[in-house]
């Protein structure tokens, strides 16, 4: 593990409210991103002359866009239900990361140029005219927000910060002020398809692997498809499931479960790529572009149906925005929704009783479940409220043994997040990253303590490298953290598969 000169919180039994420290996070400023990738967006390149005039502007207009911008920043009564429900609060302690005190960054300034009280008495209203310095804690401070939502689910009035980080993040990147992180991962998938920027051929090299693999260890043809025309579905999945562990094991999940269910499947090298950072830049318009790809693939496929993979905000945006967005989907399959998430897909066919199932293959694993912030609170599975918190849990009790959740107050609506959503899941935000990460690494020891758990599940891509990523840092294992269709792809018994009776033949 890399040395990071940062001190790393201290677990607590339970989340200790702490006392104010003034700009302990002031320093972390992600790096900017270049012209080349800013103008790709359809951005100014940097900062002009006339920066401020710009975003003044900008803010003008999105206030007339978005009425919810401007009843967000009516709204808040400084009551402070939001204060201690933040994980970057809880782990920094600088009062800025305090939902309110993030918004009053932007609200301090709506108030100066865009309200009569403001313009001619701004003192008696804490308004403030807008500054480099202003500028610089915005670019600081809303890129240490996941846009996670939890405080909005204790908000009396039901303020939602992200929507105002969204906001801020928008209106910078169009002044010419962007992040490199994540305008520099939307520009490769306009260019290539994907995040990482993985062409088609490395794509197929890596599918074929997994056929190959599979036939090795098992003896079966599963097939991992890509480009094939005319089939039922089109799967879009975060890229992380190409190549890197534990994510590629649910990937091997996916196709297991599809080949025992005996539907034709594909991926697209077009739409390869499920995540759109174009909403944690707050840009609707580069969400849409990366939308379109989707329904661009599924057009030139031929498919009845688009299932997506184990990725937090790629289901938030399939979910919320994907048929508004880039819809209509009348080519599709009535019969099915638009989107469809695969644990929706793996809980119908456990249901059917389609998947031969052996669940003490698991039985090394004590298993919890992390509840992805984005999936959480702003998406839904199957047909009933809830769903989205039962399905995953279902799937993995049908696969497991052993399974106990993390205490009540941290999971399902009020889970508390990675750390690493919404676009901070950067090496120069290691910092903030580790100490957001806190309330859950709390939960997570507790959960280890009482029941001897070894492992945690999550469905998220994002979350899954967080974790990876900063469970050393509070002294646990990186490998602990499993993909939930790891967890069905260990437990499936495949039609035909060799057993070891067949290895010593």
């Amino acid at each position: 593990m890399a040395k990071y000169n940062f001190k790393i919180p201290a677990l607590n039994e339970y989340p200790v409210v702490p006392e104010l420290e003034e700009d302990t996070m002031a320093h972390m400023e992600t790096f900017r991103a270049k012209p080349e990738f800013q103008e790709a967006l359809g951005f100014k390149g940097e900062l002009g002359e006339n920066w401020k005039e710009d975003c003044i502007e900008v803010i003008g207009e999105l206030l007339g866009k978005y009425r919810s911008l401007q009843v967000y920043l009516d709204s808040c009564v400084k009551c402070g239900a939001c204060t201690d429900k933040c994980h970057y609060y809880l782990g920094t302690k600088d009062p800025k990361n305090m939902p309110v005190a993030r918004q009053d960054l932007m609200r301090k300034v709506y108030r100066r140029y865009f309200t009569f009280a403001g313009k001619y008495f701004p003192k008696l209203v804490g308004a403030t005219d807008l500054t480099t310095e202003i500028l610089d804690d915005w670019y600081n401070y809303y890129h240490q927000c996941s846009q996670c939502r939890r405080c909005s689910v204790f908000c009396p009035y039901g303020i939602d910060t992200a929507e105002i980080s969204m906001a801020a993040r928008e209106i910078m990147d169009r002044i010419g002020l962007g992040d490199k992180y994540s305008n520099e991962i939307i520009s490769k998938v306009f260019k290539i398809g994907n995040n990482l920027g993985l062409p088609e051929p490395a794509l197929a090299d890596t599918l074929e692997g997994l056929e190959e693999d599979m036939q090795d260890d098992f003896g079966v043809d599963v097939k991992y498809p890509l480009d094939k025309k005319g089939a039922d579905i089109l799967l879009v999945t975060p890229s992380a499931d190409f190549f890197a562990e534990p994510h590629v094991d649910g990937l091997i999940g996916y196709g297991k479960v599809f080949h025992e269910a005996g539907v034709s499947w594909t991926l697209s090298s077009k739409a390869s790529e499920a995540a759109n950072f174009g909403m944690f830049i707050g840009s609707y318009e580069n969400m849409r572009k990366i939308s379109l790809r989707i329904r661009e693939a599924a057009i030139e496929l031929g498919v009845k149906r688009i299932i997506f993979g184990e990725c937090g905000h790629a289901w938030r945006v399939a979910y919320s925005f994907l048929n508004t967005l880039a819809g209509p989907f009348d080519f599709l399959d009535p019969d099915y929704p638009v989107p469809q998430h695969i644990l929706e897909f793996t809980w119908d066919e456990i249901q059917k009783g389609t998947l031969n199932i052996d669940p003490s293959e698991n039985d090394h694993m004590t298993l919890t479940y992390h509840d992805s912030c984005n999936v959480a609170r702003a998406t839904r599975m199957g047909d009933k409220p809830g769903g989205q918190f039962e399905i995953p849990r279902n799937v993995i009790k049908a696969v497991c043994n052993n399974f106990y959740d993390m205490a009540p107050e941290t999971i399902r609506g009020t889970t508390f997040c990675c750390g690493g959503g919404g676009g901070l899941l950067t090496d120069d935000l290691m910092e903030v990253r580790v100490k957001g990460a806190l309330p859950r690494m709390e939960a997570l020891k507790n959960v280890i303590e009482e029941h001897g758990v070894t492992n945690m599940a999550a469905i998220c891509a994002i979350c899954k490298s967080q974790f990876t990523k900063v469970l050393p840092f509070y002294g646990m294992d990186m490998d602990m953290i499993v993909s939930v269709h790891q967890l069905v792809s260990n437990a499936i018994i495949l039609t035909g598969q060799k057993t070891d009776d067949d290895d010593d033949d």
